[in-house]
């Protein structure tokens, strides 16, 4: 499972980026309203990278049926 990280990036023009990493779906867009609080911002423009159009999965397996489930999130 890929650790979940923000990426935040002050531009010279005064520009703040900020990216999700290892966060699949849109399950990044739930981080808007943090983002915008942490930073005091208002979220101008928003840019999808591939990990957007992603599906995050999700391996369970119970040992005792050897059984593996996998749970796409979308």
């Amino acid at each position: 499972m890929t650790k979940k990280q923000l990426k935040i990036t002050l531009l010279p023009n005064g520009e703040v980026k900020m990216e999700t990493i290892g966060i699949k779906g849109e399950k990044c867009l739930d981080y808007i309203p943090f983002m915008e609080k942490l930073g005091d911002l208002k979220i101008v423009k928003k840019e999808f990278t591939e990990e957007y159009y992603e599906t995050e999965v999700t391996n369970i397996t119970n040992e005792s049926d050897n059984v593996e489930i996998q749970d796409f999130n979308y």
